[in-house]
């Protein structure tokens, strides 16, 4: 919801040399989170910690307004982080817990569908809202829809079956907790998809702005909605032809879309390139959680969840940090942008080309 505004706010309060940070500083508290939340998701449960993730994008969002200069704003991006670091792993792992496993893909496409029709919702609306009203007001209103959230998860009943009390110790990790090592495959491929992400969140404000599109939500929107469909087709397709097989035609349009918006010279061809964008994010998001659940342990499938979300969040990071250093506020490197984006979605397309194609699942008759 707030994302499309956040460069231009940023620009506003004296930051415009900051750009990559808003997603890169969001990102890193994400990873630095991850081990901890797949720690208590297992220990604790599943709803205990998507509580926590819901009730800091609710606080965070009401103190944007509040700390209105540089470093408060850069501090909240921080903070936000934590949100993204909590809630999704526990909610992966509960959507796990509650499906057979011969179903899974079909499962984490429905589940990513309801988080694509957020992520289409939420810039427009928040694109639209920043058009007629102040920008308080927007964060206003991203804080609010989070109360929906908590009230949703007071009426769900917890899966995680041996829980244990909660301590502070654990808080502390061990080396062993920090990284699951049975996913560091669909882990890795998986960084290399959303690099590109990080890219488009940093970059396409501006490119849409220098196009002449005034709701800079409306790329974000196109292709949450052309990811829709996409997500319970290639979660459906993963559990019968394997992750893999979807990976790869995943990482072949992510070239696509990446080649597409760098010649991008109108608004119909970034609009276009925005399905393509979208059609790669709804394959690989719900395979990757399928196919990372596949190879982690009951025990420890939020660790498992936690390590894909700690390479998420630094591929998301490092994917803005490079775009706004190769960008450098500057139109004519939107092409070199995103064409570097390309470069390192075809480095994983070439490494699934290398792996071999995991079993077909079995159905039960």
């Amino acid at each position: 919801m707030i994302i499309p505004e956040l460069p231009s706010y940023l620009s506003s309060l004296g930051g415009e040399d900051y750009k990559g940070l808003i997603i890169a500083l969001f990102t890193l508290s994400a990873g630095l989170s991850r081990p901890f939340s797949g720690k208590l998701a297992d220990q604790l449960g599943r709803i205990p910690v998507m509580m926590v993730g819901a009730g800091v994008c609710f606080v965070v969002s009401l103190l944007y307004p509040v700390l209105s200069f540089v470093g408060g704003f850069l501090f909240l991006r921080f903070a936000h982080g934590f949100s993204a670091g909590f809630t999704p792993t526990g909610a992966s792992a509960y959507v796990a817990d509650i499906v057979p496993f011969y179903q899974r893909g079909e499962a984490m496409g429905l589940q990513s569908l309801f988080g694509s029709l957020g992520m289409a919702a939420g810039p427009a609306i928040g694109g639209w809202i920043a058009s007629y009203w102040p920008v308080e007001v927007l964060f206003y209103c991203s804080s609010f829809t989070s109360i929906f959230s908590i009230l949703i998860l007071l009426r769900l009943k917890e899966t995680l079956t041996e829980k244990s009390a909660f301590q502070w110790k654990m808080f502390s990790l061990k080396k062993d907790e920090l990284i699951e090592k049975r996913v560091l495959l669909p882990s890795g491929i998986l960084f290399l998809s959303v690099f590109s992400f990080g890219v488009v969140l940093t970059i396409i404000p501006d490119l849409s702005t220098h196009l002449g599109i005034q709701n800079k939500g409306l790329f974000f929107a196109v292709f949450t909605l052309s990811s829709l469909g996409v997500r319970l087709i290639a979660g459906r397709t993963s559990d019968r032809l394997g992750r893999v097989v979807v990976m790869r035609v995943a990482s072949l349009v992510m070239v696509a879309a990446m080649l597409a918006i760098g010649f991008a010279t109108s608004k119909t061809i970034l609009l276009c390139s925005a399905v393509l964008f979208g059609a790669a994010v709804g394959m690989y998001s719900p395979t990757t959680t399928a196919w990372v659940v596949d190879r982690s342990l009951d025990q420890f499938r939020g660790r498992a969840l936690a390590t894909m979300y700690i390479f998420l969040e630094v591929g998301i990071g490092l994917g803005a940090i490079v775009a706004a250093w190769l960008y450098d506020n500057n139109p004519k490197n939107f092409p070199l942008v995103f064409f570097f984006a390309a470069g390192v979605a075809a480095l994983g397309f070439l490494i699934l080309m290398g792996t071999k194609r995991d079993q077909k699942i079995k159905y039960p008759i």
